[in-house]
Parts: C-alpha cells; structure tokens; sequence
C-alpha cells in the first residue's frame, strides 16, 4: 500500500500490456468479448497483463498488430522475462470472453480459445480461467499477489474474486513394487 494505504492503480486499455514488479500495484481494465491474459512468475515476485481484442495474428502491417492475442501474449511473456521471470515458473489466469451482443460470431469465445492454446503451446500453466458467459467484467489483477478478482458490468454492484477453474493436478503413476531379488 502507498502512504495513504492505498494501491496504485494502473489502467491496462484494448491494444496494451504492462508488467510490474511492484506489490502496490493493481492493474485494471474493462472486458467485454476481449479477453485479459494475467501472467506471473512468483518466485521473480513480478507480473502482468494483457487485453487483446481478436485472437490470433494480424496478416496486415502496421499498428493494427496490438489488437491482436499473439502479439499481445509474446509482449507480456517477453516482458516478464525483462524482469527476471523464468519461461518454465510462469503461470497464467484467463478473464473475459465474453458474447456481450446475440445474433454476433462469438468472438468472446475465439478470444478465450485462443488464449488457451497459446499458452499450451507455449508450455504456460493456467491456474485459472473465468471466460465466457453474456456480462462484461472490470478485473482488476495484483501482478505481485496473482490474486484476480471482478465486477460483473451488468449493474450488480457486488464484488467478488474470480471463480478459478483450477488446472488438474498432474496425475503421476506409482512405480511398482520391487519384488526382484538381488543375490550376491
């Protein structure tokens, strides 16, 4: 917390990414169908978060790049690394997604989709996931803490932490018992 006890807050607006190191930050942004990738390395104790409008890559040039999730999720990633994470202690949250307007593709979807396959691909742990749904989301994500938590934009005024879809465990396969006999 700064002096006045409260935290820093830092808006992260469709097309940006930021990473901080700073346990008095909280980033924030507004999701609808974008969707919000919220990375961290906790042993680093640094963080970030992206907010990508379309899936994929862009196959034109210019600026039009930073709306698009591979873009986005390289920045972030590369971002971290500037700060000393390590790639393999990175884990990743996926917020937002969701289809705000029926009748529409469902680009909400395709965003999420997207999102994680990216980081399967890369070998990034999701440790949670809240996508989906037909209300848009305030996040706001504790880079240093990893804690996310949201506010339904559809004139609820409760607040609450983000229901995690937690990753399985890993299942790991018991060796067998050793019934060999060793003579000497």
């Amino acid at each position: 917390m700064t002096a006045g006890g409260h935290v820093r807050r830092v808006h992260v607006i469709q097309g940006e990414y930021k990473v901080s190191d700073d346990p008095e930050v909280v980033l924030s942004t507004i999701l609808g169908s974008c969707v919000a990738a919220c990375m961290r390395d906790p042993v680093a104790g640094v963080g970030g978060m992206n907010h990508f409008l379309l899936p994929g890559q862009n196959n034109g040039s210019g600026g039009e790049a930073t709306r698009y999730g591979v873009h986005l999720m390289e920045l972030l990633i590369n971002g971290l690394l500037k700060k000393g994470a390590r790639r393999e202690r990175i884990e990743a949250k996926i917020i937002g997604g969701a289809k705000t307007m029926s009748g529409l593709s469902n680009v909400g979807e395709k965003n999420a989709e997207f999102a994680h396959q990216f980081l399967a691909d890369e070998g990034i742990r999701i440790v949670g996931a809240n996508v989906g749904g037909d209300v848009g989301r305030k996040l706001e994500y504790f880079p240093v803490s990893g804690r996310a938590r949201q506010y339904p934009l559809s004139g609820a005024e409760t607040r609450k932490t983000v229901e995690l879809e937690i990753a399985p465990p890993k299942i790991i396969a018991p060796k067998p018992a050793d019934t060999s006999i060793e003579f000497f």
